[in-house]
């Protein structure tokens, strides 16, 4: 198994980083265009080898896209990060070129790759990536609804003062700050619904507070985040080379379900060996549905500025 990280910034390394302790494939090339910080980044993660344990071989790649050749899993992270006060819109324009042309070059050499889009604005980098691309849809996945369920369990499990290992929930629609959803309705704890321990009002505050997840810690730390964001890029690449089968919301590509058609959206699917293997239908409640529709045509805004 061979797994291809494409962008050694932050986000970038801490996917590898991850990938790499939970010895997920023999070898993970990790490639920049900025000469230098992927071999040297990559070797400071071989030097833990010896200390964490694990026999995966990390690779340093400049630009050297032959490098990759054979992957299995290709993850593009990838693209200019977001600054205080910017929107994951904004980056549109410049991400769309550094996408397009970093998946050619990928595919060119990993032509049965599953490819992973964690850029921004990642709806419309995965729409991107699939029309530009021409790979079967069920390999072209967006990571944002992973990252952003994690959020929202998170933001539950403080409100309950509760382990977030015991807080089951997803969050739907477009990885943006105004497009996400988080369902809780559907969200329990330990199978129970956690309507039950919290109020509407503090439940529509988790719900606030999740939306702006990535903004609040934006502004916090001065770019984006990149601890969660690796490790729900990890979580997929694990469910899909372990063939795991776990649901996870993801951006995929919507030929009819939840509505919706010609569009890469999240939505909860099952993924294993060979990508995303069937959309899970959730059966949403006519609110739900109307902020799914609602977060779909923003989301087509963006696409449309590509001319998409």
């Amino acid at each position: 198994m061979k797994i291809t990280v494409v962008g050694a910034g932050a986000v970038g390394a801490t996917t590898a980083d991850n990938i790499i302790r939970r010895e997920l494939a023999e070898e993970v090339v990790l490639l920049d265009i900025k000469e230098g910080v992927s071999e040297g980044k990559s070797l400071d993660m071989y030097q833990t080898a010896a200390l964490l344990g694990f026999n995966t071989k990390p690779i340093g790649s400049t630009n050297d896209y032959e490098k990759t050749k054979g992957s299995d899993v290709v993850v593009i992270t990838s693209g200019l990060p977001r600054k205080p006060g910017m929107t994951r819109e904004e980056l549109i324009g410049i991400n769309a070129g550094i996408v397009k042309g970093v998946t050619e070059n990928l595919l060119k050499y990993s032509p049965k790759a599953i490819v992973i889009v964690v850029s921004n604005p990642m709806d419309t980098m995965t729409y991107l990536a699939l029309k530009e691309s021409g790979i079967p849809k069920k390999r072209l996945i967006g990571m944002g609804g992973a990252l952003d369920s994690a959020r929202f369990k998170t933001y539950l499990a403080l409100a309950m003062d509760v382990s977030p290992l015991d807080i089951h929930g997803m969050v739907i629609g477009g990885h943006g700050d105004t497009t996400m959803i988080p369902l809780t309705r559907l969200a329990t704890y330990n199978g129970i619904p956690v309507s039950r321990f919290l109020s509407a009002d503090q439940l529509e505050k988790v719900a606030a507070d999740t939306m702006v997840g990535g903004a609040t810690l934006t502004k916090l730390i001065g770019t984006s985040a990149w601890y969660a964001p690796g490790a729900a890029t990890m979580m997929l690449v694990e469910s899909i080379v372990r063939n795991q089968k776990r649901i996870v919301p993801c951006s995929v590509y919507l030929n009819g379900e939840y509505g919706q058609k010609d569009i890469c959206m999240g939505v909860p699917v099952v993924l294993g060996r060979g990508g995303w293997e069937k959309i899970i239908n959730l059966r949403l409640a006519d609110a739900e549905k109307a902020a799914f529709e609602k977060s779909a045509e923003a989301v087509r805004s963006m696409n449309a500025a590509l001319n998409l």
